[in-house]
This record gives C-alpha cells, sequence and structure tokens, in this order.
C-alpha cells in the first residue's frame, strides 16, 4: 500500500508530487538542507506579502466569506445583542452596566432569540472557519507533510519536537473549538495560523498586529538584549517579529505543541528569519537560570489554569536575568475586566461554547498581585501592547 513514508522517499520525489498535485513552480533537487525545503514548498498561487496563498481559488473564496461573515457577527450582530441585553435589563429595572451572577444573567436574557442568535452566528463562523481548513490540510496531508519533513532541519534557526514530553491536562483542551487543539492534530499550526487570520478580521495577513506587539516591547534599562523568549508562541508570528525588533538576539519561541512549532519553523525557514523554535511548556521551559534579556507572550494567560498561570510567572522569573523585562499580553494585562450583563453573558459563551474553559478564572486572576509573588517589581502603567489598549502591565526582576 502506497503512503507517506513509501511515497516521499527523497527530496526530488516529493518535488514532483507536490508539482503534479498543486502545479508548483518549484522542483529544485539540490541536496542541501535548504533546496530540499525548496523542492518540497507547497505554494501553488504564491504569496500576498508575508502570506502564502491558500492553494485554492474557491478555498480562498471561501475565506474571505467567512472573515466576512465574522465581521458582521462581531460588529452588527454584537451591537444588535448588547442593545438587546440593555433594554431586557432596563425593563426589568436592573442597571446593565452592573455585572451580575452568571445564572442571574443566564435567567434573565439567555432566552431572548436576538441574543441567541447572536451567539449562535458567532460559533458558526469558528466552525465553518476550522472545517474549511482541516479539510484543505487532512485532504492533500501527503504534500503538506512533507513539506514540513523537508523544512525540520532546514535554517536558518532550529527546531526541536519532544513527542514524549508531560502534558498537563489543560493543554489537551481544544481551545476556541480548534479540532485538536494545539497538540492533537499534525496541521494545527496550518489550522491555527490562517483560522487567526479570520479571527483577526483581515487586519494581520502581514502579521501586522504581532510586528506591533514587538515594536511596543519594552527594554531592559541597561539596554542590553541578547536573548528573548516568547512563551506559547503558536505558529511563531511574534517570535519572528520580536527576532526582525532584535536583530542581533537569540530569539526562542515555544510552545507545548509540537505541530505548532514545526509549522513556525516552516514559516520561519521559508521567509528566512533565524529563530529558534522548541516545543516545551512554558512552566518548565528546560532554559538555564538568569538566561533572557526579555520574555513575553501573547493571549496565552487566558488559556491556562490559574495554577499553570501562577508557575508560569515563577519559571519567567527564573529565566530572566537580573534587569530582565517580563511583557505579558492579554486581554486584561492593559484594560481592566469590562463590567456589565453583557460583558457577563459573553465571558460565560465564551467559556462554555468556544472552548475557552478557563476564561472566567481569568477575568478573577490578578495578574499585578500574582507577579510581585512571583518576584517582579511591577510597573501597571507600561508601555501600550495594542493600538485602543491602556499602558500594559510590565515586571522587572529586580537587579
Amino acid at each position: 500500500m502506497i503512503n507517506r513514508r513509501t511515497l516521499f522517499g527523497a527530496s526530488a520525489a516529493t518535488a514532483s508530487f507536490v508539482a503534479a498535485l498543486f502545479g508548483s513552480k518549484k522542483a529544485s533537487a539540490a541536496t542541501s538542507a535548504t533546496s530540499k525545503f525548496d523542492a518540497a514548498d507547497v505554494e501553488p498561487r504564491g504569496s500576498n506579502g508575508r502570506l502564502e496563498r491558500l492553494p485554492r481559488q474557491h478555498l480562498e473564496a471561501q475565506h474571505d466569506f467567512i472573515t466576512g461573515f465574522r465581521v458582521f457577527a462581531n460588529r452588527d450582530l454584537t451591537r444588535a445583542a448588547r442593545r438587546r441585553i440593555s433594554t431586557i435589563m432596563r425593563g426589568k429595572g436592573l442597571d446593565p452596566t452592573k455585572s451580575l451572577p452568571t445564572q442571574e444573567v443566564l435567567d434573565h436574557v439567555g432566552s431572548d432569540p436576538l441574543v441567541a442568535a447572536s451567539a449562535r452566528m458567532w460559533l458558526s463562523a469558528q466552525q465553518i472557519n476550522w472545517k474549511t481548513l482541516q479539510d484543505e490540510f487532512h485532504g492533500n496531508a501527503d504534500a503538506y507533510l512533507a513539506e514540513m519533513e523537508a523544512a525540520d532541519n532546514s535554517g536558518p534557526g532550529t527546531l526541536e519536537l519532544n513527542p514524549d514530553m508531560y502534558m498537563p491536562d489543560y493543554v489537551t483542551h481544544e481551545i476556541h473549538i480548534q479540532p485538536g487543539g494545539y497538540v492533537g492534530d499534525d496541521f494545527a499550526g496550518h489550522i491555527y495560523h490562517y483560522g487567526t487570520n479570520n479571527f483577526f478580521e483581515g487586519r494581520n495577513d502581514q502579521d501586522e498586529i504581532h510586528i506591533g506587539l514587538a515594536t511596543a516591547m519594552p527594554e531592559p534599562e541597561d539596554g542590553k538584549v541578547m536573548r528573548v523568549l516568547d512563551q506559547g508562541c503558536s505558529c511563531g508570528q511574534l517570535s519572528v517579529a520580536l527576532k526582525q525588533r532584535f536583530s542581533d538576539a537569540e530569539v526562542w519561541g515555544i510552545d507545548v505543541g509540537g505541530p505548532m512549532v514545526r509549522y513556525a519553523h516552516m514559516r520561519a525557514v521559508d521567509i528566512g528569519i533565524d529563530v529558534n523554535f522548541a516545543q516545551r511548556l512554558a512552566e518548565d521551559s528546560k532554559f538555564p537560570d538568569n538566561h533572557f534579556d526579555i520574555a513575553t507572550n501573547n493571549i496565552m494567560f487566558h488559556e491556562v489554569t490559574t495554577e499553570a498561570a501562577h508557575e508560569i510567572l515563577a519559571e519567567s522569573f527564573r529565566v530572566l536575568r537580573p534587569g530582565g523585562v517580563y511583557y505579558p499580553i492579554d486581554f486584561y494585562t492593559g484594560n481592566p475586566v469590562p463590567k456589565g450583563t453583557y460583558s457577563s453573558f459573553r465571558q460565560w459563551w465564551d467559556s462554555r461554547w468556544n472552548g475557552e474553559p478557563w476564561r472566567l478564572d481569568y477575568a478573577k486572576f490578578d495578574m499585578a498581585a500574582a507577579m510581585r509573588k512571583a518576584g517582579f517589581i511591577v510597573n501597571e502603567d507600561g508601555p501600550s501592547s495594542r493600538r485602543g489598549s491602556k499602558r500594559n502591565i510590565v515586571g522587572t526582576k529586580p537587579a
């Protein structure tokens, strides 16, 4: 029986198969690591700047439609649901700007058809988004797996996979209902990258958001930046942006998801950025004490348990050198937890239906207090992490 292992025994065979399947322009049979990757590179419709275009026109059209559908759900339907909840609460003599216990909120607004339709359509956009991408990458698995295999030992940068590492229970959940989550699907990185482009409503096709985060990154007071750590790096967009910001530094992106860092490494190789990616836990990173000048992460803390959050902060303190800077970026590290009935409903709904089981715990998590407990000197008025946010929290390891 022909399978991936027998079909892709040599780089030349890989190249010819990919060319036949996708019409690839690349067919090098060179023996260097980089040229082997070039031979297997799946890029049938070229790139739009940094973003490789989806391989089929109808899939790109579907993705554009789903993005537009999400914009409608995020904006028009959300505004309508927010107004409807305010009307319901005022009609009952209650203040919609006040937060209430979850069950009380559901008792008041949970059965309203407009509120339910808003939530249902947002969820449908999410489900269709994942499904179309999963179908593509699994439907052409041999070519995409061969592409990753060719990149595994290519440079610039390095890749470390630890398939037998310990996996805490919390990492096995299907966060934001992505099929297989971060660890259970060989194409988690592919699906996450294109799926989150949909989430960002088409505003991050060139990693604009992550470049903005890297630009905002505070430096140690002495200005020395030799090593940078990106925790929970997912598909590596912030890691790459950090390398471009700190070009002379050694940059590491770590994530518990092997498929995530594997895709991140492949993408960094493809665009020629020297970043090291490793499958490791943020709370057990295996790096030496006092190793990094900067440690950061993006939208990670709301996806971990409270226990893990404290462990991650302790580990971050350990691996930073005296004077090193910690810059966590998440929903409530630069903005306060939103109040009001609609916000209470939406946080509950995100936790219950969008695969975010620790979202409610995160809303109660006192990041500043937890960082101080870990040993950091905390500045709650640090550089803003993104447009529209207030000043972001920053921790410094005492010199």
